[in-house]
C-alpha cells in the first residue's frame, strides 16, 4: 500500500468531515467568498488542518459542490430514463433552479462565478451542465421545446431565475418554462393561465 493510501486516522477523519460540515454550511448561506480561516473557526480547527485535507480553496468547493452536482446528475439520469423527453427537461431545469435558489455557492458557481464547476463535475463524471443539454436536444425533437432556444439561452434563463430573490425564483422559472414551451403545449408541473376579462 502506498503512502498516500494508508487509511485516514480516526480523528484526522473527523476533522475532514467538520471542515466539510462547516463549509457546506458557510458556502450554502453565504456563497463561495467566505475565506478559508473563517471556515477553519466554525470547524473548530485551525487553517493548517483545512490545509491538510484541502490544499486549495478549488479542492474545498469541489468537495462540497461536487456532492450537490452528483445529487442533481443521479436525479438527471433518473428522469432521462423513467420521463417523457418535455417532462425530463423541465424536471431538471425546476431542479437545478430549487438547488440554486437554496444553495447559495452552487448558485453563484453554476453562474460562474469563483469556481470552475462545469470543469470538476466533468472529471467526477457529473457534469448536469451535459445532461441538461441532451435533455434539451430531446425535448425539442419531442416538440416540447421550440426548436430555436440554444442551449445558451437555457444557461442564461437558469442564471435569471437564481437572481431572483426568495420565491421568486420559483415564479420566474414557471414563466421560463412557459416561454420555452411552443404556443399550445403545457410545460409539466405548470397550472393553466387563467387570464380575468377585461374590465371584471
Amino acid at each position: 500500500m502506498e503512502p498516500d493510501e494508508r487509511p485516514m486516522r480516526a480523528d484526522a477523519r473527523r476533522n475532514r468531515d467538520r471542515v466539510l460540515h462547516a463549509a457546506a454550511q458557510a458556502f450554502a448561506a453565504e456563497g463561495l467568498s467566505v475565506p478559508v480561516h473563517e471556515i477553519a473557526r466554525r470547524a473548530g480547527v485551525g487553517t493548517g488542518t483545512v490545509g491538510r485535507h484541502f490544499p486549495t480553496k478549488q479542492a474545498l468547493y469541489a468537495a462540497v459542490l461536487l456532492d450537490a452536482m452528483r445529487d442533481l446528475a443521479g436525479h438527471a439520469d433518473q428522469l432521462a430514463a423513467t420521463q417523457p423527453p418535455g417532462d425530463a427537461f423541465f424536471g431538471l431545469l425546476r431542479a437545478l433552479v430549487r438547488e440554486g435558489s437554496t444553495h447559495r455557492g452552487l448558485a453563484e458557481a453554476l453562474a460562474g462565478g469563483g469556481f470552475d464547476i462545469e470543469s470538476a463535475a466533468t472529471a467526477a463524471g457529473v457534469n448536469v451542465s451535459e445532461r441538461l443539454r441532451g435533455l434539451l436536444a430531446a425535448a425539442q425533437q419531442a416538440g416540447a421545446v421550440e426548436p430555436a432556444v440554444a442551449f445558451a439561452d437555457v444557461k442564461a434563463l437558469v442564471a435569471g431565475c437564481l437572481a431572483a430573490e426568495g420565491q421568486d425564483a420559483g415564479r420566474v422559472l414557471d414563466v421560463v418554462c412557459r416561454g420555452l414551451a411552443p404556443v399550445g403545449v403545457q410545460p409539466v408541473g405548470l397550472q393553466p393561465v387563467r387570464v380575468p376579462p377585461l374590465g371584471s
